[in-house]
Parts: C-alpha cells; sequence; structure tokens
C-alpha cells in the first residue's frame, strides 16, 4: 500500500547554501478549505483589526541532501521550491504546534521528484530551476512545467536587514520573523487512516535576515485553482545562509493531537 511508505520513513540531512522564503498574506476563508481535518489555520491580526493567514513559497539552494546515515560526500546538491500553509497543530497536552501544510513542491531534479513522491506527500513537480549570486544579489529563476509555479525573484543581501514590503500587514518586524518559515514542523493528512504525519525539522544557528525583493516574474501559483481572483499581499521576505538542516522521519499521530 503506497501510502504506507508516504510517510516519511527516512531521516534527512542537508546544507542550506541559500534559503529564500517569501510570505504572502490572504484570507482565512481563502485558506482554511484547503486544510485537512487535524489542522487549524495559523493567523495574524493586524492594526486595523483584519486576520490574515499565509503561504511561503520557499525557495533553497540545498547541498549533499542525502539520508542520515550516509556521509556528505554521497549527497546531491539539489533546488527545491514549495508552497506551504501556516498551520497549527494540537498536542497530546491540549496545546498546538506550529507547522506548515505542503501544497506543491517543485526540484530541479528528477531523482528527487520520483523518490520524494514515493516516500513523502510533499507533492513533488519537476521544474526547470535557477539559481545564482550575481554581485550581492541572490537570483532564482523557475519554470515550472504546467506553468502553475513560475517565479523570478532578487534578493538585495547588501541592504539586509530590510524593512517591511510596502503593504505589509506585520506592524513590526518580530510579528513578521514569526511567519519567516520554514517552521520547525510540516503536516501531512493521511486519509486511509484518518492521521496526520509529523515531520520535525532540525537545523542549526537559525538567524533569517529580511531583504528586500524584486518580482520580474511573481509567483504564478496564485493566479490557479483556488487562488485564482484572489490578490496574495508579500508580507515579508528572509534569507538565510549556509546552514545544516534536516527532516527526521516521519511520527503518526492522530487528527486530535495524540499519539499512535
Amino acid at each position: 500500500m503506497k501510502y504506507l511508505l508516504q510517510r516519511h520513513p527516512v531521516p534527512i540531512r542537508t546544507r542550506f547554501a541559500h534559503s529564500l522564503v517569501l510570505t504572502y498574506a490572504l484570507p482565512p476563508e481563502v485558506l482554511e478549505p484547503l486544510l485537512p481535518p487535524g489542522l487549524t489555520l495559523d493567523t495574524y491580526t493586524d492594526p486595523s483589526g483584519t486576520e490574515h493567514g499565509f503561504v511561503a513559497a520557499a525557495l533553497v539552494d540545498t547541498r549533499d541532501l542525502r539520508p542520515a546515515f550516509l556521509p556528505a560526500g554521497l549527497g546531491a546538491d539539489l533546488l527545491l521550491t514549495g508552497y506551504r500553509i501556516f498551520t497549527r497543530f494540537p498536542t497530546p497536552g491540549g496545546r498546538s504546534i506550529r507547522g506548515l501544510k505542503i501544497l506543491r513542491s517543485d526540484t530541479d531534479s528528477r531523482v528527487m521528484a520520483l523518490g520524494g513522491n514515493l516516500l513523502t506527500r510533499y507533492h513533488y513537480r519537476l521544474a526547470r530551476i535557477g539559481s545564482r549570486v550575481v554581485g550581492d544579489a541572490l537570483e532564482f529563476r523557475v519554470l515550472s512545467r504546467d506553468g502553475r509555479a513560475d517565479l523570478h525573484v532578487r534578493a538585495d543581501l547588501a541592504g539586509a536587514p530590510a524593512g517591511l514590503p510596502d503593504g505589509s500587514p506585520f506592524a513590526c518586524a518580530k510579528d513578521a520573523r514569526r511567519f519567516a518559515g520554514p517552521l520547525p514542523y510540516t503536516f501531512e493528512h493521511e486519509p486511509q487512516t484518518r492521521s496526520v504525519i509529523v515531520v520535525k525539522a532540525t537545523r542549526t544557528h537559525w538567524e533569517p535576515t529580511p531583504v528586500a525583493v524584486e518580482l520580474p516574474t511573481p509567483p504564478t501559483f496564485f493566479a490557479h485553482g483556488p487562488f485564482a481572483g484572489t490578490a496574495p499581499v508579500l508580507a515579508n521576505a528572509f534569507h538565510v545562509a549556509d546552514l545544516d538542516y534536516g527532516w527526521e522521519a516521519g511520527r503518526r499521530r492522530a487528527e486530535d493531537g495524540a499519539e499512535r
């Protein structure tokens, strides 16, 4: 049964040469229908009293990505992009943990796309992805096969830390950092067993820096499906570089958070 394999059974290790995350604000009513049982939307109320939900568009230049039991020299250098909703999931103690619900992932590696879809529910697709640093600018360009996840972005690393983008709902940089992504957990629903697969991330010296970005091609992801006709607002953009990162093996929990 394929779903038994898709519980993220293999812990992964890598190094992020660069990670750039753009967080977009959308009305909660747009995002809530996309959440499976067990997850709730992680929201923010701006100074005017308006509530917002958020989707992160993450672009990552990984080095030596491999199963945790292999040495770094046997890993692969890959480019990954993805779209995730900021969510919350209950714990057995009655509190909640913050994490991300995956909507779509893209990679420049056919092996990663095949292996990722075999062992996770991250919805990998093969795309043409380029990343480069020119002077003080970090640039990512994504050309998806279906045209639904194209993106071209340049981040100004010299001007960091930058202020909030125009129109951001956040009152201050401290509030924006709470939605910097990626968060310590990702959540995937397993409908066959009415469970949630919880994957915990491990990372070192996590100090995301706010950066100013240009978007010659804004994300086409928000022009299709449930996002068609919406007006996402760029709420923040954060960059990290040169850090070790990993994902533990997934753990299965009931939809109410109880361990299984």
